[in-house]
């Protein structure tokens, strides 16, 4: 039986005879449903109006997997390469068998993981092709519309493979994480970031969202607590949840520059206009104000900020 996808966010619903009503991922308040009402395709759908994979190689051991044309919110997945087995991450909601080929050629797949539930996409699919492992935040793992399979569930952070690390940061979703690849960037670190943290089109600082579609802004704790949880990782690149933009280098400079000028708009404390003239927070020239840092106190395993 012929999975049923969420036009709007790419989310599969598998094993129905007819879709559901609605997108229980776009009827929540960080997605949205179109005014014209709930869209549903299939991947014979999209295949036959002409969607392909689009696989490319993003930088050495990291290949990108997208759809060409776009589809749904468009974020394309990465594969990660390593020694000891491949990590897929944030699969698009398109799969098919030259994507499912690739992927067999690069040496197969070990896990399938996402950055937050939007996008989950082809997860089990991407599964079931490899007999891999789905691991999920067990604080989103409520939100998969297909919950069997190898389902694996981690709180904190999870080291899957030598060098890849997933890190719960929360923010946009309780669940909300990051995956550090330490090999990347030429050995100098990389943070695979989705929309956890959003490099903006420049290319030279990043933001944070509660809302992407619905414009709502992410509270200062929940930014500090993002800040902290990738503090004790080496990074210097940071790809977000598309094939641009790309956070190319000083990615830690940039991040704790860019929250604080976040947080500053979220105080209220407006620069004037020979600030605005400074630096962007991406240049080593500009000076921001100290981020605080909350305090953190373990849980049965998990680190939670107040």
């Amino acid at each position: 039986m012929a999975a049923w996808i969420c036009a709007t966010c790419g989310n599969h619903y598998p094993d129905a005879e007819s879709p559901p009503d609605v997108c229980v991922i776009c009827a929540d308040e960080r997605q949205w449903v179109p005014a014209a009402g709930q869209r549903w395709t299939t991947l014979a759908d999209l295949q036959a109006a002409g969607h392909r994979a689009d696989i490319r190689e993003v930088e050495p051991g990291l290949v990108g997997i997208g759809a060409d044309p776009l589809f749904a919110i468009g974020q394309r997945s990465l594969l990660v390469r390593t020694d000891e087995g491949n990590l897929l991450w944030d699969p698009s909601g398109f799969i098919d068998e030259s994507a499912i080929q690739a992927v067999r050629d690069a040496g197969g797949l070990r896990a399938v993981t996402a950055s937050h539930p939007h996008f989950y996409g082809a997860i089990a699919e991407w599964s079931r092709a490899f007999d891999a492992e789905i691991l999920l935040p067990e604080a989103d793992a409520h939100w998969l519309t297909h919950p069997n399979g190898a389902i694996r569930t981690w709180s904190g952070s999870l080291r899957v493979l030598p060098g890849v690390t997933l890190i719960q940061c929360g923010g946009h979703f309780p669940g909300s994480a990051v995956l550090h690849w330490a090999e990347g960037a030429d050995g100098t670190g990389v943070l695979l970031s989705g929309d956890t943290i959003f490099v903006t089109p420049g290319e030279d600082r990043v933001t944070f969202v509660w809302s992407a579609p619905n414009r709502l802004p992410l509270p200062e704790r929940a930014v500090n607590g993002v800040v902290e949880a990738v503090r004790p990782y080496a990074f210097d690149r940071i790809y977000g949840g598309w094939w641009q933009p790309v956070l190319r280098r000083d990615a830690r400079h940039v991040l704790d520059s860019s929250a604080a000028r976040y947080i500053q708009w979220l105080r209220g404390e407006v620069p004037t206009e020979s600030e605005t003239a400074r630096p962007a927070p991406g240049h080593r020239g500009a000076r921001a104000p100290r981020v605080s840092r909350p305090r953190r106190r373990a849980t049965g395993g998990r680190l939670r900020t107040r």
